[in-house]
């Protein structure tokens, strides 16, 4: 799995009505591709994304 830290995150989610039926958040390019893939299968769903801060860690 790649390392994330320090890269800009996105949160993808997908929308029946008001509830959330299905979500991912990680790297900015993987998040792009799992909306293009979530608003194809769920044509007739809202689907949102939403730029999130970049995560840092005290971990060298």
């Amino acid at each position: 799995m790649e390392d994330e830290i320090g890269q800009p995150r996105r949160r993808v989610r997908v929308w029946f009505g008001e509830h959330v039926i299905a979500e991912h958040v990680g790297a900015v390019a993987i998040a792009d591709r799992w909306e293009q893939m979530m608003r194809r299968r769920f044509a007739g769903l809202r689907v949102t994304t939403e730029d999130l801060p970049t995560r840092f860690t005290n971990h060298q």
